[in-house]
């Protein structure tokens, strides 16, 4: 489903956040990416999502060399194919539950039947049907964890990114996203879950921790 292949990734001073990364996911497995800040996880997860390009190497994601397509191209694969869930949940503070949940499907045009269908079953997997209407600033931070992962999901994403999306969460709460990644994963989901809270290393549905040291796969 992903591969990527000799990727290298260098910003501005030299500094190199992969170097020479070779690595694949296959359909429907769940992975953990295992490393320290800035070791490199949230860069592989941009790469894998088209929100930046290689310094050199591929990126190819369900077949497509997402790392040579043009912005909007990339923009309009990872709408349709790919699912992120942020640390910082990223959510539009003045806008209600639903409307965030909604956003993603903006482009699409899909007819209002559609829209309510796919917001009904999010809402209804999420436990979040008496909050719908409520501006996400007054969510408390379990609610609106859940409203992030509603709004990956809405689409119907083949992979789900995750970037350390424990880190300002209690225990309670990261058992229950954790709860909300099993029932993705047993939707066929590829997920992707870039962290160092050790809560994800012995999950019983995780395939593989990678750890990613100094920019390299060990």
């Amino acid at each position: 489903m992903i591969k990527l292949e000799n990727v290298t990734k260098e910003y501005e001073g030299g500094v190199k956040a992969l170097d020479g990364v070779t690595l694949s996911f296959a359909e429907g497995e769940v992975v953990v990416l295992k490393g320290m800040s800035g070791s490199g996880k949230s860069s592989m997860l941009s790469l894998i999502a088209g929100l930046s390009k290689p310094t050199k190497g591929e990126v190819i994601v369900d077949k497509k060399h997402i790392s040579k397509l043009a912005d909007h191209f990339a923009t309009s694969f990872r709408r349709e194919n790919i699912g992120m869930i942020f640390q910082k949940y990223n959510l539009i503070a003045d806008l209600s539950v639903k409307e965030n949940i909604l956003l993603p499907l903006v482009p699409l045009n899909l007819k209002k039947e559609e829209l309510e269908k796919r917001l009904e079953r999010e809402l209804e997997r999420f436990s979040l049907g008496h909050k719908k209407d409520v501006e996400v600033k007054k969510l408390s931070g379990g609610e609106q964890q859940r409203c992030a992962i509603a709004r990956a999901n809405i689409n119907n994403p083949k992979i789900i990114l995750a970037d350390e999306p424990t880190a300002n969460l209690d225990e309670k709460l990261s058992l229950e996203f954790i709860d909300s990644l099993r029932e993705m994963k047993s939707e066929k989901r590829t997920i992707i879950i870039a962290t160092h809270d050790p809560l994800f290393f012995d999950l019983d549905f995780v395939a593989r921790v990678v750890e990613v040291r100094h920019g390299k796969v060990l």
